[in-house]
């Protein structure tokens, strides 16, 4: 069912010189315009329908509103757990819906569909794995490294350097040098379990952010390929 037309009006006023000065009223039709802008990525279930509103911000007059329940897309894990909508595909959809609207896009020229899959395995196994083997080598790798300084001799030595006198387990400066390595993590990640010393991101967070953009951008481009061969091979 379509909404009813709307036809708006522009009052421009024009001033004429010609034997003195007057104004002109005159009035111009104007087509209704709607706003779409895309969203980057959205998270869906399997078989869920996709409507308009899922995928995008729709900015448009009371009567045209109803398209932001539009159907797009059914979300199916046939084709892969990831799926492809672009602008063009939305604003075609809207033209033949309201032929006489405006459309604007604003934004991505694309949204990218991610299908959730069930978890085959509880999600606290694997992240207790994880984090026995992160602190495995963790450990392993402070302590060649400071076997391979001599981190022990340097220690004892500075201490000597200090007081005059040759301890082999300089206590005072190794339990404060062990401390400084844990708080100097922590601040380097500016993060204490779930607590955050500031709104910087920390360096682990930017890495995370990065690699999950170069994804996205791949996961885009393989499935824009996708699209190209299957409308080479389906050209009707």
């Amino acid at each position: 069912m379509k909404a009813p037309r709307t036809v708006f009006y522009i009052l421009v006023k024009k001033k004429h010189t010609i034997k003195g000065s007057s104004l002109v009223e005159r009035r111009f039709p104007v087509k209704p315009t709607v706003y779409v802008r895309l969203r980057k990525k959205i998270e869906v279930d399997p078989e869920q329908v996709i409507r308009l509103k899922d995928i995008c911000q729709l900015v448009a007059d009371e009567p045209y509103r109803y398209l932001g329940n539009l159907p797009v897309h059914t979300a199916s894990l046939k084709n892969g757990n990831y799926a492809l909508v672009d602008a063009v595909h939305i604003m075609r959809l809207i033209k033949e819906r309201q032929p006489e609207l405006d459309v604007w896009h604003i934004g991505p020229t694309q949204t990218l569909i991610e299908i959730k899959t069930p978890d085959p395995m509880p999600k606290r196994l694997p992240v207790a794995i994880v984090m026995l083997i992160l602190f495995i080598g963790s450990g392993l790798a402070i302590m060649n490294f400071h076997a391979d300084v001599s981190m022990k001799e340097v220690h004892a030595r500075i201490y000597y350097m200090l007081t005059g006198i040759h301890d082999k387990h300089p206590l005072l400066l190794q339990i404060p040098y062990s401390i400084g390595i844990g708080a100097g993590m922590i601040l380097f990640f500016n993060r204490l379990f779930k607590r955050r010393f500031n709104e910087e991101p920390s360096p682990m967070e930017l890495e995370v952010f990065l690699y999950q953009e170069a994804m996205e951008q791949y996961i885009i481009h393989d499935e824009k390929q996708k699209m190209g061969r299957t409308t080479h091979a389906n050209p009707d």
